[in-house]
C-alpha cells in the first residue's frame, strides 16, 4: 500500500481508513486505487476489527477520477478495467465493492466534493454520513461515460431506477442535505467525521459476531436472494451464534450491566 495515498489506524477495535490527497481533494489516481484496494483486503481479515471509518483528508472525501493523471502515467484508464483471474470485479470496481467483504460495518463520512467515483466508493459503504452542505454528484455523463465502480450493486439498494437515472443522465449536484432525502445518505451531520466515529464506537461496544452476522444477512438478503433461502440464511446464523462465546458475553453484559468481554474471532460472512 502507498502510505502516501491510504493510511489505516486502528484504535479501540475501530480502523480509520484515509484517503491522503487533500491537495487534491483526494481524486483518485493508480496510488489511490491500489492504495483503497489493499486497505479493503487488509481489513478483510484483520483481527479484532469491529467497525471502520473511511474518509478523506482534508476539505473533501473524494472528487473522484484524475483523468490527467491516467493519461500520462504507466497505468492507463483501460488497465483497471482489467479483471484479475479469479475475481468477478476490475480494480476500478473493487474500491467500492470490496468493503462488502469486510466482516465489520463501514462507514464514509461525507465532506466536500464527492463525486463520480468517489461518491461510488462511498455507496460501498454500509453507512454514509455527509455534512449538509457536501456536493455529490453521479458525475460520469459530464465526460460522456456510464458510472461503472460497482454502482449496479449499491445504488439500486438505496433509490428507485427512475431516481437512478434522473441523477446519472443529469449528472447534476445534490447536497447532503437533499441526499439524505433521496437515500443516497442515511443522515447528516455538521461533523460527518465525527458522527462517523462516534457511531463505530458504539457499534465497536456490541457483539462482534452479531454485528458480522447481521451485515451478512442484510447484503445478501438485499441481493435478491430468494425469500426461502432468506429465511434460512436468517436460521443458520443464529444457530451459530446461540451459546457461542460472543452471544454468552452480550447476555452476562445485559443482566450485570457491566462492559462484555467480547472475542475478536467475529463470524464469516460466507455460508457454505
Amino acid at each position: 500500500m502507498r502510505p502516501d495515498r491510504v493510511r489505516v489506524e486502528i484504535a479501540d477495535h475501530v480502523a480509520t481508513v484515509t484517503l491522503m490527497r487533500p491537495e487534491k481533494h483526494n481524486a483518485l489516481d493508480a496510488a489511490m486505487f491500489a492504495g483503497l484496494a489493499a486497505a479493503a483486503e487488509r481489513l478483510r481479515t484483520e483481527p479484532g476489527v469491529r467497525a471502520v471509518v473511511l474518509h478523506g483528508e482534508g476539505t473533501s472525501f473524494c472528487s473522484g477520477l484524475d483523468v490527467a493523471s491516467f493519461t500520462q502515467g504507466p497505468v492507463s484508464l483501460e488497465d483497471l478495467l482489467a479483471r484479475d483471474e479469479g475475481r468477478i470485479a476490475n480494480l476500478a470496481q473493487r474500491v467500492a465493492t470490496d468493503w462488502a467483504d469486510v466482516p465489520a460495518p463501514v462507514i464514509a463520512a461525507i465532506a466536500g466534493n464527492c463525486f463520480g467515483g468517489g461518491l461510488q466508493i462511498a455507496l460501498g459503504a454500509d453507512i454514509r454520513i455527509a455534512a449538509p452542505d457536501a456536493q455529490l454528484a453521479v458525475m460520469e455523463i459530464k465526460w460522456g461515460l456510464v458510472p461503472d465502480m460497482g454502482i449496479t450493486q449499491t445504488l439500486p439498494r438505496l433509490v428507485g431506477v427512475d431516481r437512478a437515472k434522473e441523477l446519472t443522465f443529469t449528472g447534476r449536484r445534490v447536497t447532503g442535505v437533499e441526499a439524505q432525502q433521496l437515500g443516497l445518505v442515511t443522515s447528516v451531520a455538521d461533523e460527518p467525521l465525527d458522527a462517523a466515529r462516534a457511531l463505530a464506537a458504539e457499534i465497536a461496544e456490541r457483539s462482534p459476531g452479531a454485528i458480522c452476522a447481521a451485515k451478512a444477512l442484510y447484503d445478501r438478503a438485499w441481493a435478491g436472494l430468494p425469500p426461502a433461502e432468506a429465511l434460512l440464511l436468517e436460521t443458520e446464523l443464529q444457530s451459530r451464534l446461540l451459546g457461542s462465546p460472543d452471544q454468552i458475553a452480550a447476555v452476562t453484559a445485559a443482566v450485570t450491566g457491566q462492559p462484555a468481554a467480547f472475542g475478536d474471532s467475529g463470524l464469516p460472512t460466507t455460508i457454505e
